[in-house]
């Protein structure tokens, strides 16, 4: 509809002789096809709002009144069993008779909520559509009106990321204020032991746990340390080749095939890291009498490098590319060698923009979890030594997120205290980086 919209408000303004239209035939296609989708949109997605909780209230009416006393918990289990059961999935026990009825109650519901609401969106595009069509006049001013809400539009849509950041780091905090209760800021911060273990069970003896996230902020630190040795000469100098010294073809070839590696699973870094460089590392080791773990944080420290090389080198690239070529022909015209200008002059000038790269990447070694879970390992040792096995904080909320622990106790709840921590810890790292950017931009003509 919001198509054909289109076509029918831009034939009418375009087919029209004799007057002259304030605005372009375009426009009056996309003020028709806005007033078309807007209205049906905007009630599609509110029913899409409302109607979960409506099938809810009608489907749990037909229950016998026994079940409706249940605890809001206990009936909550009793209707994700009857969705289960319509959806074909499996259901807690054998479905009797109210259930059965009930997921009966539920399809019906469902088909006639999902019939009344097309036909209801139909309506309402068809009733907007004629309505916005008889409005294509000459006098109406369609551009203005188009741009005014694709401005309004656009600044949504630019919202979007300011309010997921917000909720995002609000459903962390709220976690994390709980975990706080129970165990010190004090100790969690500067303990020395990780060992989440807590009792399952009331009646079950079990250990209080050790929350010191000292040991897995080292092995993060020590593992994306080793990676961004790697990763930033090797990043850098490719970067460097490919805008200063290789020619067109080879620049068309080369840095394709280096931006690959960023669309390469980490799990398949994973693989690679466990099954070929931690054996090889340790055969490597045992040659020159040296231990080697077989999951190690040089390993994963090595496989993780390799994987952020392509975002040091492509925002490298890209801001060496950005000095002026006035620059370099100027450092030539004083007779510098090309070397001497790329160190003297290039290098100075984009530095801001390296720094900022080299910043985003180190926060994107920071928040990896996959290669740190199968060449690192989950051992929580504080140590600097990166033959041993380490591990790291996103591991670490990987591991007690999984499991039949209760989501309010301190094991769970931790989870989101170090969520917490490493959110604050990259959100530094990037604010620090668009700072450098700022305070150490060159302007150039």
């Amino acid at each position: 509809m919001t198509v054909a919209a289109y076509v029918l408000g831009r034939r009418r303004s375009a087919t029209t002789t004799g007057v002259s239209f304030h605005s372009l035939p375009g426009y009056y296609g996309s003020y028709v096809a806005i007033w078309c989708a807007l209205p049906a949109l905007a009630l599609y997605c509110l029913w899409q709002l409302v109607e979960p909780g409506f099938i809810r209230t009608q489907v749990l009416a037909t229950l016998p009144a026994a079940t409706l006393e249940l605890s809001e918990a206990e009936l909550g289990l009793v209707y994700n069993d009857i969705r289960n059961l319509v959806e074909g999935n499996i259901v807690s026990g054998e479905p009797n008779d109210e259930i059965l009825a009930a997921a009966s109650r539920y399809t019906s519901l469902q088909r006639i909520s999902n019939l009344g609401i097309t036909l209801v969106v139909l309506l309402v595009g068809l009733t907007s559509l004629g309505w916005a069509f008889r409005r294509v006049e000459p006098g109406l001013r369609a551009r203005n009106k188009v741009e005014r809400t694709m401005e309004v539009v656009l600044m949504a849509a630019s919202t979007v990321a300011i309010f997921t950041t917000i909720g995002i780091f609000l459903s962390v905090l709220f976690e994390a204020l709980r975990f706080f209760q129970q165990v010190s800021p004090l100790e969690f911060l500067f303990g020395l032991s990780w060992s989440p273990q807590t009792a399952i069970r009331e009646d079950q003896v079990g250990s209080s746990g050790a929350f010191g996230a000292v040991p897995l902020f080292a092995g993060t630190l020590l593992i994306s340390g080793i990676a961004m040795l790697v990763a930033v000469p090797v990043g850098l100098m490719s970067a460097i080749y490919l805008s200063e010294y290789a020619n067109s073809q080879v620049r068309s070839f080369a840095k394709p095939m280096l931006e690959v590696l960023a669309g390469i699973p980490t799990v398949v870094y994973g693989y690679f890291a466990a099954l070929t460089v931690g054996p090889l590392l340790r055969q490597f080791g045992e040659g020159l009498g040296l231990g080697v773990s077989s999951e190690s944080a040089l390993g994963a420290g090595l496989v993780m490098g390799i994987m952020i090389i392509p975002f040091v080198s492509s925002l490298s690239d890209d801001v060496i590319n950005a000095v002026p070529q006035e620059l370099r022909d100027g450092s030539y015209g004083l007779g510098a060698t090309q070397s001497e200008t790329i160190r003297q002059v290039i290098l100075p000038a984009a530095l801001p923009g390296i720094v900022g790269g080299i910043l985003l990447a180190a926060s994107r070694a920071i928040g990896e979890t996959m290669i740190v879970v199968m060449a690192a390992g989950l051992a929580a040792n504080l140590t600097a030594n990166p033959l041993e096995a380490v591990t790291t904080v996103t591991v670490q909320i990987v591991t007690l997120l999984v499991g039949d622990q209760e989501f309010d106790s301190a094991k769970t709840l931790a989870a989101f205290a170090l969520g917490l921590l490493l959110f604050v810890t990259t959100l530094l790292l990037n604010i620090i980086a668009l700072r450098v950017v700022r305070r150490y931009r060159e302007q150039y003509e």
